[in-house]
């Protein structure tokens, strides 16, 4: 019996090593769905108002094209990881990409999509000590305490 897969994707190493892990270890007739949260910081691009100091206004353009580079090295990623699991035998009709912007927040955005029937979150650990973890939070840690409904792996 298949199952519904959500991994948990951006442009990182890690989460590359997340899609590698699944399609290592889980048989090829599940359903997988690489899923990726927008940051919602275009918005800063479109933004004209007398408020805005001119320091802002002067660098706006350069953010908007640093914000430009990560969506392309988002979909690349979403390409390399489609990939990936296509070279491992997945059908190509079980592998969705989706790409959303942040409304929540990533890890309760993340939540809220696993609750659409899934059976696993499946996400690479940033590898950071545990105090930093503790002191700072990370998406990681945020998707573990806020999953009740559905089992989350890591990947390290």
């Amino acid at each position: 019996m298949s199952k519904k897969i959500l991994v948990a994707i951006d442009d990182s190493e890690n989460a590359l090593r997340a899609v590698e892990f699944v399609s290592n270890s889980f048989s090829t007739d599940n359903k997988i769905t690489l899923f990726n949260v927008i940051q919602d910081t275009a918005t800063l691009c479109k933004m004209n108002s007398p408020e805005l100091t001119p320091y802002f206004t002067s660098q706006q353009s350069a953010f908007c094209l640093l914000e430009d580079k990560k969506k392309e090295l988002v979909g690349q990623a979403l390409k390399k990881a489609k990939a990936m699991l296509l070279d491992a035998g997945f059908d190509e009709n079980n592998i969705t990409t989706k790409a959303e912007f942040k409304n929540k927040g990533i890890a309760r955005d993340i939540i809220q999509e696993a609750q659409d029937g899934y059976n696993i979150i499946v996400m690479g650990k940033r590898g950071v000590s545990g105090i930093k973890d503790f002191l700072l939070g990370s998406i990681s840690q945020k998707v573990f305490n806020l999953a009740k409904d559905v089992s989350v792996l890591f990947v390290n």
